[in-house]
């Protein structure tokens, strides 16, 4: 384990209340944290495997002696520290990788499908939810201020500060927090444009895979689709063909190889097609990360439809609007600390076994899953929206 948090991301928070200018950092994920090259509902990369900097993208964050970048949002908000680090132990060949212990199939975690859940999908998606031993606690590993509320429409900034106050930076030291945020960096966020794929980075998502794979949800996953006749009892055939759902690149915004599921779920993605709009973008790592570097700002929650509870500082499912690189998104819905293993297997579930629209209770919150197909074998998109 030891081998695995060497060279991990090492986010860290400071509580200096902030003030003085406004400045932003446009800097790229990579730019930020290392020292190498650079949806509505519904970059190329260097040899390194870190992605450049489009164009009307620069960096504008002040960078201290130390080896510490402070990234501002707004006046009104603390500002946060990002470390730069270099992820040495990711750019080893996959043999060489070292991944955390397999979870025991014994004991008290259950990750065979039951009869009564391999007839209901529902069911089966709510066990994914329980089988999500890594998620976070609010109030203990983050800390979020959801600010005001607003109609879908309302264009004003009703949030004074920042969605995220604080996240334990521990949580970047957890093998498949880390592994996620290693795949970030891999891609242009202007949609059209073809990503070039390079050998570190198809190395990267293959150890994500394989990191994924070890845990309780993905674990259910597989034998869930066995049992249906969707994949076969091979692991090792199942972990590939996960590798191929989420990051084989196809078309979008008329460029052929310029998209992937992986990418528009939780990357984003800017369309560029008449009015500029963020198409994607449901994951709240990938928010918490560039808020935090000033490239997203948080404008507020989204009343909730026909009247339902308000969201606060313990809500897991939340409906946003925000502005990334300065393009709205004026309804956006995600989870908030949940683990990468557990969306994967959300999403993985309900594209090959469910519908557009996939009801289901996860633990408090009524929750409607939407998947989005390309074709038959393509996730177009999938995110969840709250059913109250």
């Amino acid at each position: 384990m030891d081998g695995l948090v060497k060279g991990l991301i090492n986010v860290a928070l400071d509580h200096i209340q902030g003030g003085g200018d406004d400045e932003r950092s446009r800097s790229t994920w990579a730019q930020v944290v290392t020292t190498g090259d650079p949806e509505n509902h519904d970059g190329s990369s260097s040899n390194t495997g870190y992605t450049t900097t489009p164009p009307n993208i620069r960096e504008e964050g002040r960078e201290n002696d130390d080896g510490w970048e402070t990234v501002h949002k707004k006046p009104s908000k603390q500002h946060h520290k990002v470390h730069r680090d270099q992820w040495n132990n990711y750019k080893r060949p996959l043999d060489e990788q070292e991944y955390s212990s397999e979870v025991d199939s014994g004991g008290d975690i259950d990750i065979e499908p039951s009869k009564l859940e391999l007839a209901d999908l529902s069911k089966g998606l709510n066990k994914l939810w329980e089988l999500d031993l890594n998620r976070l606690v609010p109030g203990k590993d983050y800390q979020i201020d959801c600010g005001e509320g607003k109609k879908v429409y309302q264009k004003e900034d009703m949030a004074e500060g920042s969605l995220f106050s604080w996240l334990s930076e521990d949580i970047f030291r957890r093998p498949t927090y880390a592994r996620f945020c290693s795949l970030l960096d891999n891609y242009n966020p202007h949609e059209g444009y073809k990503e070039v794929v390079t050998p570190q980075e198809r190395q990267e998502q293959a150890a994500f895979i394989e990191e994924i794979s070890r845990t309780a949800p993905i674990k259910y996953l597989h034998k869930y689709l066995s049992a249906k006749g969707i994949v076969s009892d091979d692991y090792q055939d199942f972990k590939g063909m996960m590798t191929s759902l989420w990051f084989d690149l196809y078309g979008r915004g008329g460029t052929y190889g310029s998209s992937s599921a992986f990418e528009h779920v939780f990357v984003g993605e800017i369309k560029q097609q008449g009015e500029q709009q963020v198409s994607g973008f449901h994951n709240w790592i990938q928010f918490y990360l560039e808020e935090a570097k000033g490239r997203v700002d948080y404008q507020g929650y989204i009343f909730p439809r026909r009247h339902g509870q308000m969201p606060d500082s313990e809500s897991q499912l939340l409906t946003i609007q925000f502005e990334w690189n300065g393009v709205l998104k004026s309804v956006s819905s995600s989870f908030i600390g949940v683990s990468p293993e557990f969306e994967i297997a959300i999403y993985t579930l309900c594209f090959y076994l469910g519908a557009e629209d996939n009801y289901v209770d996860l633990g408090p919150y009524p929750v409607n899953i939407k998947c989005f197909r390309l074709g038959n074998n393509k996730i177009g998109s999938a995110f969840p929206i709250a059913d109250s």
